[in-house]
């Protein structure tokens, strides 16, 4: 891929500190902070991406103070840390500066909305899902090249969502109905349509029931691949056993729409969960059968969720809300129920398919729960993603999220502060995904393009996406 650490130190040494950092102006990143957040996870995450002792001890440099790319280089020549490399602290603190905000450069387009990108947990493909019901995973090593195209099966409206397997054997699609195909993403054929060049298994989660009404807006992987948790407009949770072939349970968990559902971290006991009842719960898979009921429940948000991130410490999440705002989570302040009603504060009139009031903006829940709250982006329309960044590269140090502006925001963990806007798109950016190792970012839009943004890492950088008759569709040089 040519993103060698040698050609990140190359590219160090040629910028300033906090050059890297580019996506926005100087006056936006020094606007006022929404954050002041004083609690464990901030110096958990200041922890992860502050140089190590040992280099702060060599450079004599302040504690969290940041120390230029040029001196962290010259102390790993010296073996400063006696290891011959840089800690994961060290890395962090390079690469955590070099936001993937130049570009974008193209990956593909389409005539029909672009509703999900997403990197694989080891950042060689990526999959993308389209309006259209074509689910493509592209080999990212082999510059972003086509290795499967999926035509979906039994596709109503558009595919809300996918996810592969953990061994990247297989891959799920839902839309809005009651199956959830599973399709061989490891065979051969590049081409795959639904029963005729490849079997799409269906997955029935329907219960007793309208069928026709039936929806599925998220579903996750548990982390050994023997079962699938969904979220649906029935206001309940699933989880289907891949094994047995069946629904192994179903719970009413929430009082409205269950737009998202994920897993905490890699053990697979607590599955995370958020609603159009503005509320996000916790579930304990070793009692929930038993209980039926969540083991907490996390208030905040005026208007319903549309995604949450887990940071995977089986601590914290993150979600993103109707109400315009991300909101950062630890499940030990989690509430045994919900204490008020968070629509007696809000805008009854109000859709989210029109703009936003004005006058409820700086509205906030009498019981909020979270520990901070990132404002800037706007969630209209569509159920908008967000994701804290990879641990690898920037220790978690950002949160980023699509927005209904066209635009993909990136926010600061502990301040708040927003470091890089990136502004290509002509509409809705849904979903976007930060590679795992490397600085590039991918943006899916409603526009049908799918991009990516790097801090360039190569000597040569493809040449960059541009309009060609006000739109963007297949226009690239």
């Amino acid at each position: 891929m040519g993103y060698a650490m040698s050609r990140f130190e190359l590219d160090s040494e040629m910028h300033d500190e906090g050059t890297a950092i580019d996506g926005i102006s100087s006056s936006e990143r020094n606007q006022e902070q929404s954050v002041a957040l004083d609690h464990e996870i901030s110096h958990l995450t200041k922890f992860r991406s502050a140089p190590s002792e040992m280099i702060q001890r060599v450079t004599s440099i302040k504690p969290n103070r940041p120390i230029s790319t040029v001196k962290m280089l010259s102390a790993r020549e010296a073996n400063c840390s006696g290891k011959g490399r840089f800690s994961s602290q060290d890395r962090c603190h390079v690469l955590s500066r070099y936001l993937p905000a130049n570009g974008p450069w193209y990956v593909d387009g389409m005539n029909s909305r672009a509703y999900v990108s997403q990197f694989s947990a080891d950042g060689t493909l990526l999959v993308t899902g389209f309006q259209s019901s074509n689910v493509r995973i592209y080999n990212v090593e082999k510059g972003y090249k086509v290795q499967k195209d999926i035509h979906a099966r039994s596709l109503r409206w558009t595919i809300t969502d996918t996810c592969l397997s953990p061994d990247q054997q297989c891959l799920v699609y839902a839309s809005l109905t009651p199956i959830v195909h599973i399709v061989n993403v490891g065979s051969s054929s590049v081409e795959s349509h639904a029963n005729i060049t490849e079997i799409h298994h269906g997955l029935d989660f329907s219960a007793d029931g309208d069928e026709d009404s039936f929806g599925i807006f998220s579903v996750k992987f548990s982390t050994d691949g023997r079962e699938l948790v969904a979220g649906t407009n029935d206001n309940s949770l699933y989880v289907y056993d891949l094994d047995a072939n069946k629904v192994t349970v179903r719970l009413p968990a929430h009082s409205n729409d269950v737009n998202t559902v994920t897993f905490a971290d890699e053990t697979g006991h607590l599955i995370y969960s958020g609603s159009d009842d503005n509320l996000c719960k916790v579930w304990d898979r070793r009692c929930f059968v038993a209980k039926g009921r969540p083991a907490g429940i996390l208030m905040g948000h005026l208007e319903g969720i549309t995604f949450i991130d887990s940071r995977g410490d089986g601590c914290y999440f993150i979600s993103n809300s109707k109400d315009q705002t991300i909101k950062l989570w630890d499940i030990r302040k989690m509430s045994s129920n919900a204490t008020s009603n968070p629509g007696a504060f809000t805008d009854k009139d109000w859709d989210y398919r029109m703009d936003y009031p004005s006058h409820v903006r700086n509205i906030n829940h009498p019981s909020d729960l979270s520990l901070a709250t990132y404002r800037g982006h706007s969630v209209l329309r569509t159920l908008i993603r967000c994701y804290f960044s990879p641990a690898y590269s920037t220790g978690q140090k950002y949160i980023y999220t699509g927005a209904y502006d066209s635009s993909v925001y990136i926010y600061d963990v502990v301040s708040g502060a927003l470091v890089a806007k990136l502004d290509y798109h002509d509409s809705t950016v849904r979903d976007c995904s930060w590679h795992p190792i490397y600085p590039i970012l991918v943006s899916s839009s409603w526009d049908g393009t799918v991009v990516r943004w790097e801090f360039p890492g190569d000597a040569k950088a493809p040449a960059m996406v541009r309009k060609r008759s006000g739109r963007r569709y297949g226009a690239y040089y």
